[in-house]
């Protein structure tokens, strides 16, 4: 005689399928770890270089320059030399492992960026990065 099985039981159910729970979860995160990448991002918009090596680097000191030569230190503007000088000594005197992040638009001429990086070294801060986005840069030079 063949077994018959009943489709209408009441058996308890014995596992719970937490496949899409998964799922869900790991888009959320995702989400969420995009949207932080965005908020946390610079205040002033750059167009920055790609670099086949950028990375995350730490930052403490944030200094931006932007294609017209305007400068701002942590977001706010700085006027000239002795006031990024001012700004960098502040934030120096309250950490002696102080990291700066120079951010310069690829458009940005090279004398802005290293006199902001000599007023930088002036003042005895030494460890100085700069931010590029992660990407392929162009088989050429100055694209």
């Amino acid at each position: 005689m063949a077994a018959t099985t009943n489709s209408g039981s009441d058996d308890a159910i014995t596992g719970i399928n937490v496949t899409p729970l998964v799922d869900i979860t790991l888009v959320l995160l995702i989400i969420f770890m995009v949207t932080a990448k965005l908020i946390a991002g610079q205040s002033v918009p750059l167009d920055l270089p790609k670099a086949a090596t950028a990375g995350a680097t730490q930052t403490v000191f944030a200094v931006a320059v932007d294609a017209q030569a305007r400068v701002t230190a942590n977001g706010k503007p700085v006027a000239d030399r002795a006031q990024l000088q001012s700004e960098a000594r502040q934030a120096f005197a309250g950490d002696s492992d102080l990291r700066v992040l120079v951010s310069a638009e690829k458009a940005s001429t090279h004398g802005t960026v290293m006199q902001v990086v000599d007023s930088l070294r002036q003042v005895g801060i030494t460890r100085i990065a700069f931010a590029a986005d992660a990407g392929e840069p162009s088989p050429r030079f100055g694209e």
